[in-house]
C-alpha cells in the first residue's frame, strides 16, 4: 500500500467522512497524504466540516497501530484498495457528483471496455419476478455483459445466480464492509462472486449494514452501469432510488412491466410511465445493447436435438398462444427452469413471443 493509499486509508477511518467531505478535503490539502497537515481553521474556513463534525475531527486519534491492523486485515481478507487516483478506478463514477474517494474491492472491478447492466428489485419478489431476474442474469451473461446487483435478497441474488450459472461475470455492490456478508441469505453468492466478478463497497472492511448505507449504495450500482433493469418494485423502494440516481446520472433505465392491481409492479409501471423503457421480451435488452438473436439456419432448427427437458417445454407449445404460467404447469418443469429454455428456444429460433410472456411455435 502507498503512502497515499495509507494516508485515505488513515481518512477513511474517520467513519462521519463521507464521499464529498472526503472530495473537499484532499482538494485542500492537495492529497491525502497532506491532510492531516490541514489545521482546524483551515478546514472550517473552507465550510468542509460543521463545528460538530469539527469537534470529532480533532478529538479522533487513528493510530499507526490501528493502521497496521486494518491493513493486516484486508490483506488476509483478500480486500484491496483503490482510491479515484488509482488507473483502475472506475472511469463511470468519476463524473458522478459524489464520486466515492475510495472503493475496497474482493476480486476485481469491471472491465471499462465492456458494456455493463444492473438488475434490482424488490427483496420481496414473487417467484415470477425471480424467474425473470435469473432469466436477464443469464441472458446477459451469454451475451459476455457483466452484471451488476446488490447481494440483497429476491430480485438482486435471483440475477446474481443466472449469471453465475452462464459463468458469466457479475459484480456485488454492498452496504456494509466486504467482511461481512449481508443477508445471511447470500451467503453462497458472497462466496463465489469474486471469482467470477468482484464485491465492491466505499466502506471499511468491518463496517456493519446501517440503513442509511444503502442509498449511498445505489449510486454506485447505477454510476457503474449503463442501463439499470428494475424487475419489480414497490412504489417507495430502493430499487426506484437507484432508477432515479441513474436518471440523474445519465444512465438508461428500464423496467419490466407488471399487474396495475399488484403492489410489486406499482414502482416499474411509474417508471415506464414516466419515460423508463418497457421490457416485453428478451431481445429488448439484446437491442439496446445492439447484440443480435442467434436464429440457426433451417437445417439446423431440429426439434429432434433437444435435450429432454426441452422437447417437454417444446411439447407445451403449439400454434395457439399460451401464457408462460400455462406452458409451466404443461410441462411439469419448475418455473425457473422452464423460463430459461423458452429464453433458449427463443434465441435458437424454435418459439417466439407474439405477445408479452405468450409464446408460439415457429412453424
Amino acid at each position: 500500500m502507498t503512502a497515499e493509499h495509507r494516508a485515505a486509508l488513515w481518512l477513511a477511518m474517520h467513519e462521519y467522512i463521507g464521499a464529498l467531505r472526503a472530495s473537499g478535503l484532499r482538494n485542500l490539502a492537495g492529497s491525502f497524504s497532506d491532510i492531516p497537515k490541514l489545521s482546524a481553521e483551515e478546514i472550517r474556513s473552507a465550510g468542509i466540516l460543521q463545528e460538530r463534525e469539527l469537534k470529532l475531527w480533532t478529538d479522533t486519534r487513528v493510530t499507526e497501530e490501528m493502521l497496521e491492523r486494518t491493513e493486516a486485515r484486508m490483506e488476509r481478507a483478500g480486500i484491496r484498495m483503490i482510491i479515484r487516483s488509482d488507473g483502475e478506478f472506475p472511469e463511470r463514477l468519476k463524473n458522478l457528483r459524489d464520486c466515492p474517494e475510495w472503493l475496497f474491492v474482493r476480486g476485481h472491478l469491471p472491465p471499462e471496455d465492456l458494456p455493463r447492466a444492473a438488475i434490482v428489485g424488490a427483496r420481496g419478489c414473487t417467484d415470477y419476478g425471480k424467474t425473470q431476474a435469473e432469466l436477464f442474469g443469464r441472458l446477459l451473461a451469454r451475451q459476455g455483459i457483466p452484471v451488476v446487483s446488490g447481494l440483497a435478497a429476491g430480485i438482486d441474488s435471483a440475477a446474481h445466480e443466472g449469471v453465475l450459472c452462464e459463468n458469466g461475470s457479475a459484480y456485488a455492490v454492498l452496504g456494509n464492509g466486504l467482511n461481512l456478508c449481508y443477508p445471511k441469505s447470500s451467503r453462497n453468492l458472497y462466496q463465489r462472486i469474486p471469482g467470477r466478478g468482484g464485491l465492491i463497497s466505499e466502506y471499511l472492511p468491518d463496517v456493519p449494514p446501517m440503513h442509511w448505507h444503502f442509498p449511498a449504495r445505489n449510486r454506485i450500482i447505477s454510476g457503474l452501469a449503463d442501463l439499470v433493469i428494475v424487475i419489480e418494485a414497490r412504489k417507495r423502494s430502493g430499487s426506484l432510488i437507484t432508477a432515479d440516481l441513474a436518471l440523474e446520472q445519465g444512465r438508461d433505465v428500464f423496467a419490466l412491466p407488471g399487474r396495475w392491481d399488484d403492489p410489486l409492479s406499482e414502482g416499474c409501471n411509474r417508471l415506464i410511465r414516466v419515460g423508463a423503457g418497457i421490457i416485453t421480451n428478451p431481445s429488448d435488452i439484446l437491442d439496446y445493447f445492439h447484440r443480435e438473436t442467434q436464429i440457426p439456419p433451417e437445417k439446423e432448427r431440429c426439434v429432434f436435438k433437444l435435450a429432454k427437458n426441452e422437447k417437454m417445454v417444446y411439447s407445451a407449445i403449439d400454434s395457439r398462444p399460451r401464457s408462460a404460467e400455462e406452458i409451466i404447469v404443461r410441462s411439469g418443469l419448475s418455473a425457473a427452469d422452464c423460463m430459461s429454455i423458452l429464453m433458449d428456444l427463443e434465441m435458437r429460433g424454435l418459439v417466439q413471443q407474439p405477445d408479452n410472456q405468450y409464446y408460439v411455435r415457429i412453424e
